[in-house]
């Protein structure tokens, strides 16, 4: 008998599951009814460890994840107001990410799978960020294309359903939360930029720099990033000044203009090129709040329907991974326990 087909003997309409996600920095557990009843969404950051090292140190991260784990799960489980016996199946981000970090995760999800006799799903990171817009009320309809910003990724996808995901360009070189946490670092604003960079640009002038827009005068509009030059043009504005009040202000708009723009330009691109007037923005830079303005003000002149995800779920979180994980368990797409973790797996 298929899982599937006991649910309906069982006259259960949606199966419950834990999901687990480790794949760097941040550890979290999520319990979700269905695809969208999220019931528990708990999450460890690690920020003011890796702050003090000025970036993620692999090493802390693996050993805080294997702290954090167990006291996340019964805090999960209590906040859903459920047990380990009530769970139907386990999600686990398996790629792309940290390798020592993903194997927290995927071994602590395979040994509470095998000890609770239920099945496991591995899940592709990428996927969880191309689909936490499923999460909100408003959900958007396939396909649409989905743009992946985060300090690690930067690409554009179209999804044509939950399973089925095609790259449309991605970045040759930085990701674009990369170029911030560089830029942040040149400024010497710390470890994340990104939210810090958010706040003093707010008071600043994004027309004060002429920075340049990576690969956007290409005639054939191509749909691949770089963020590279445009660490190197802020490096080269600065000097060996030490910018402070207006002057870093400015630098701040600047800068995270020229990233917005051509974030939100190759995303509206992609629209065209593939006739679809769907947008997705996911990853933790789709949290920044000049690329939301943007994209949303560009989607409406352009007639394309912008979707934001609440800035809790472009973080990295366990509630998306839970949403990958329920349409490949729906799929009868299941793992067994030589699962392993690969950490730089992309998503085709």
């Amino acid at each position: 008998m298929t899982f599937e087909l006991c649910f309906k003997e069982c006259n259960v309409t949606e199966p419950l599951s834990l999901a687990i996600e480790s794949s760097c920095d941040e550890t979290a557990v999520a319990i979700l009814r269905g695809e969208r009843d999220v019931l528990a969404n708990a999450i460890a950051s690690q920020i003011k460890e890796h702050a003090r090292f000025g970036g993620i140190v692999p090493e802390i991260a693996s050993r805080m994840h294997l702290t954090a784990l167990e006291p996340l799960l019964q805090q999960a489980l209590d906040e859903a107001k459920v047990s380990l016996t009530d769970l139907n199946f386990i999600s686990v981000t398996r790629a792309p990410g940290l390798i020592g970090a993903l194997l927290v995760g995927v071994n602590f999800a395979k040994a509470l799978a095998y000890r609770l006799k239920i099945p496991l799903v591995g899940v592709n990171h990428l996927a969880g960020h191309m689909l936490a817009a499923r999460l909100e009320e408003k959900a958007p309809a396939f396909p649409y294309i989905g743009l992946i910003v985060s300090g690690g990724h930067t690409a554009l996808y179209r999804i044509d359903d939950p399973l089925h995901f095609h790259l449309l360009g991605r970045t040759v070189d930085d990701a674009a939360g990369e170029a911030y946490d560089k830029v942040a670092k040149l400024l010497g604003l710390g470890y994340p930029g990104g939210i810090v960079i958010d706040q003093l640009a707010e008071r600043g002038n994004p027309r004060a720099y002429d920075f340049p827009r990576g690969m956007i005068k290409n005639k054939k509009r191509n749909l691949d990033f770089s963020f590279s030059g445009l660490k190197t043009a802020v490096k080269e504005a600065l000097g060996e000044r030490n910018l402070e009040g207006q002057d870093l202000y400015d630098l701040c708009a600047s800068f995270q203009e020229a990233v917005a723009d051509v974030l939100v330009k190759k995303s509206l691109w992609a629209c065209r090129a593939e006739r679809i007037n769907r947008l997705v923005l996911a990853g933790g830079v789709a949290a920044n709040s000049r690329l939301r303005n943007l994209a949303l003000e560009r989607g409406t002149k352009d007639k394309r329907k912008v979707y934001l995800p609440s800035k809790i779920f472009c973080t990295d979180n366990a509630a998306m991974i839970a949403v990958a994980g329920y349409h490949r368990y729906q799929a009868g797409l299941i793992d067994d326990m030589t699962l392993n973790a690969n950490a730089s797996e992309h998503l085709f």
